[in-house]
Parts: C-alpha cells; structure tokens; sequence
C-alpha cells in the first residue's frame, strides 16, 4: 500500500506531540533552566542520524565531528574541492610517493595537551591499522613519520595526486593521545583540536558541546551546542516550526510545505539516491534480468511523487553538483560503453528483496514506487525497511536483491574515485552490489593515478560508465539538501559535501557572550 503522509487529524496531534517531546529533551540538554543565562545563546541542534559507532572517527561518525567542529584534519577542502592549510600549514611532494605537511604550532587538544607531530602521526597510523579501515582508505597504503620538531612525512606506496584532499577527510581527524585505548576504540570527548569541544555523549539520543576557549583560530560565537539526534523527520520539522531547534538537517520533502519558506534552504549536492542491485546471488545475478530491473524505473516519476520535483533526475552516478560529469557523457567512449549493455530478459514472478532504511524519510516511499514499477515489469517485490543502524550490516553481508541508498559520492576527499572504489571495486569496503569487475577495477586505478584536471575527470567519467554497463547499481535521482534555520540563527554553513554545519561565526541573534 502507498505511503500517505499526514496532513490532519491524528496527524496533526502526533506533530505536536513530537514537538512538545524535542523541546523537552533540547531543555533537558543544557543543564540549567532554559534562557537562563549563556544557556539560552546555546544553540539547539537537530540531526537525522543517531551515532553508529560510538562517535568513533573512524566511521562515518567522523563526518559529525566535521559538522560540529570539535576535530580537525590537516587540510580543508575549499569550494571548489582543492585542499587548504588547517592543521597543516603547508605542504609539498617530497618524491614520487611522499609528502612533507607542516605542522601548525601553538594548538592545544581540549584535555590541555599540545598538538606536535607525534600526535598527528599516531593518529592517522591509528586509522590505517583500523578493521575496517575508514573509506577513505580503501586500497590506499599508507604511512606517517615524524619529520624533525615541526612536520610530518606522509608516504603511500603508490603515487597519489590527491594526497591532501585524502588527508581533508573528517576519518582522518587528529584527536589527543588519551583518546586511544586499547583495542582500537577511540573515545573522541575532550579529545579534539575544533573551536568547540566535545563534553558529552548520551548514546545514540544527545550530545553536549561547550566552547573551547583556547582553540587556536577564530573564536566560537556560541558558548555551545546542544545537540539531539532525531530520525524522525515529522519531529525534526516540527522542531523547526515551534521553535525549539535553531538548525535541523535534511528536513524531508513532504514537511517543506508546512515551514515558512524564510526558514528552508535548499542546495543541490552531491548524493545520489541509487538502487544497488546484487550481482553475485539471487535473480540480479544474471546480467539480463538485472537490465530488466532497469528497463522496468521511470526515475522521473520517483522524483515528481516522492520528492515533489525538489531532486534531479539521474542520468548518472554523479550529478549536477559535479557540472563537468554531464559533458563526459556525451563522449564517444562513454555512449559506446552504454550501447553494449545486455538486453532485458522477460520476467515473470520472479521474487526480490528490496530493502532500505527510514532515516530517510523519503526512502520507503521510493521503495513504493520502485515495488509499484518493478511488479508491474514481473518482479515480486517483498520489502524489508528498517532504521539504518539496524540494517547496514545486512546490507554490506548481501542479504538484499536490491537496496535502495541514498549515497554522497564526493563526501571524502572532494573526488568521486574514493566512492566508486568503495562501492564498486572488488575490494571496496561499501560494495552492496557486490560487485566485481576486473575492467572496472583497472578502470578505478588508472583514475586513481592521474592528477587532479580533466584527465583525471575523464578517466573518472569512463569508469562510471563502465559500471553502469553492468548495471551493478541504477542511479534514480541526484538529492538537494534542505536544511532547516530558525529565524534567531546566523552563521550557519550550508555544505553540499555534507562536512561543515556549525562553525565559529554560527551564532543566535544578540549572543554577547563570546
């Protein structure tokens, strides 16, 4: 049965409930009594995604540290995706395969201690020692030395161009030595470099940020940050609406209409809404009726239903946020490699699982859709939906005939080659297709090698196509972020990579106790 969403009633009282529940927690979150004193310039938080890991930085959890601002890498993309100083104030190629970053002296960890190379270099030895290793890595050996009192020697064992954008990845933070034990946990409070530390974690429900008053830049505007982890994006919204949070991430589709617009701000990105289609068992091993999967998706409709023409089609796995991918499409390499896809087969009854998560409140209702299309071509469909925490690992274990996901593609280093390794390559960490291709890995490495410019953007372009030849995964639509602001709230960062959110000129308006 389709998803309906809620538009009185029962609906309404249930928005209003979840409201009262988010104020409540947001109050509870700060210790004192709500407007008093610098606790009323806190600023109040709502996420999508609750902790998967123990806020461990090496896992996606990282990319939360990155948005609160609480840890730091050595270097920082820039809107255009080129690397800038951070805690490195430079660096440079020192031969084929190493690179020297100098440290930034004077930098002090939120437990007192001071930032040296050591420490840099324990750290990002600490992620390549990881299981499993964070994404960034994926087929990346690497080593860190200590170079003298003020740098660090940084080798990899074959040559890469995008050493400082890897080195940007919120996996790659450098946290105080007292933050590892043992094991390989890494317990991130009090730990971090950022403008506002990280004081508290309550599970998987709320987080407690307090500025960091000898952070080495900028200065934070905010005393602090409350933070909430809301999956349901109904409660989000409504935290919006009544006032109780000052920024609410990915605030779904069907929830823009009952915001006031001044409130809403929508920015294409760089995340594809995809279907990941099993090639190694189940039906969608055959190359044939995984063509008839794909003959049998109008994305277009997907994207007028579901998300009320607030996404963009797919032609591709790498969308409008990346201008230069839809030229490459129109090379003769690309448009040949796409004629040679295996023919549809006729299907009849032929079950499939289809999964996905509801941390995305738009997904279960394109697994609607796609159960809709995909019976009607002859498939029966049985899904399986479930919170994220919940179902990744089923996901990653090729549990699923198909899986929808909703996937940033240059969330890691500002390229799309660590993405489509991960995803795509033979022995990529996040391939839920499970997918491998000895063309297509080769495809991956000769990107992977090439410096950054339209070579690079080429080589990338035909290992996309080469992918989507096999029709391992069918890109449905390209996401806008929408991110909610309340009227008080200024300074907020609104990054289509998804890394920066609060920074140190986010603050509420007539804060004066910075």
């Amino acid at each position: 049965m389709p998803l309906s969403r809620p538009k009185t009633g029962i609906a309404t009282l249930s928005a209003m409930l979840l409201a009262t529940s988010l104020t409540g927690c947001f109050a509870a979150g700060t210790g004192q009594a709500a407007g008093s004193g610098t606790e009323s310039a806190r600023i109040q938080l709502a996420m999508m995604q609750p902790p998967r890991s123990g806020l461990t930085p090496l896992s996606d959890d990282a990319f939360k540290h990155a948005r609160w601002k609480t840890a730091e890498t050595l270097a920082v993309l820039d809107e255009l995706g080129e690397a800038q100083p951070a805690l490195a104030t430079g660096w440079e190629q020192v031969d084929g395969t190493a690179w020297r970053f100098t440290v930034r002296q004077g930098v002090s960890f939120h437990d007192g201690t001071n930032l040296t190379p050591a420490e840099v270099a324990a750290s990002i030895t600490a992620a390549t020692q990881a299981s499993p290793k964070p994404r960034i890595l994926d087929g990346v050996e690497l080593t860190v030395v200590t170079d003298g009192n003020d740098a660090v020697i940084v080798r990899t064992a074959t040559p890469d161009p995008l050493l400082p954008q890897r080195l940007s990845s919120p996996q790659l933070a450098v946290f105080a030595a007292a933050a590892y034990k043992e094991g390989g946990v890494v317990d991130p409070v009090n730990a971090g470099t950022g403008p506002y530390r990280l004081v508290s974690v309550n599970g998987t429900s709320s987080a407690r940020l307090d500025r960091f008053d000898d952070y080495w830049g900028e200065k934070a505007e905010a005393p602090g940050v409350d933070v909430q982890f809301v999956p349901d994006g109904t409660a989000r919204a409504a935290a919006l609406r009544t006032g109780s949070a000052d920024v609410v991430e990915a605030i779904p589709v069907g929830q823009v209409a009952q915001i006031e617009p001044a409130l809403v701000h929508e920015v294409p990105m760089p995340r594809t809404n995809t279907l990941y289609l099993n090639t190694k068992s189940g039906p969608f091993a055959d190359p044939a009726v995984r063509a008839a999967a794909r003959s049998a998706i109008d994305a277009g409709t997907i994207v007028d239903r579901v998300y009320e023409g607030r996404a963009d089609q797919a032609s591709g796995l790498l969308g409008p946020a990346l201008p230069w991918a839809a030229g490459e499409r129109t090379s003769d390499s690309y448009v040949e490699a796409l004629a040679g896809r295996v023919a549809a087969t006729a299907v009849k009854g032929t079950p499939i699982r289809l999964g996905t998560f509801t941390d995305r409140a738009e997904l279960p209702e394109v697994a609607v859709q796609l159960e809709q299309q995909l019976e009607a071509a002859g498939f029966t469909v049985e899904q399986d939906v479930r919170e994220y925490q919940h179902i990744e690992s089923d996901a990653l274990a090729g549990a699923f005939d198909a899986f929808i996901l909703s996937r940033a593609t240059v969330l890691d280093s500002g390229d799309p080659v660590a993405y489509l390794y991960s995803d795509f390559s033979c022995a990529g960490s996040f391939n839920i297709s499970q997918f491998c291709d000895p063309a297509v890995d080769e495809a991956l490495a000769k990107a992977a090698g090439i410096p950054a410019g339209p070579e690079r953007r080429s080589a990338i372009a035909a290992a996309e196509s080469l992918i989507l030849a096999r029709d391992a995964a069918i890109p449905l639509l390209h996401e806008r972020v929408i991110q909610g602001e309340s009227s008080r709230i200024r300074g907020v960062e609104r990054d289509p990579r998804e890394r920066a959110l609060i920074s140190s000129g986010t603050g509420l308006s007539g804060d004066s106790t910075k």
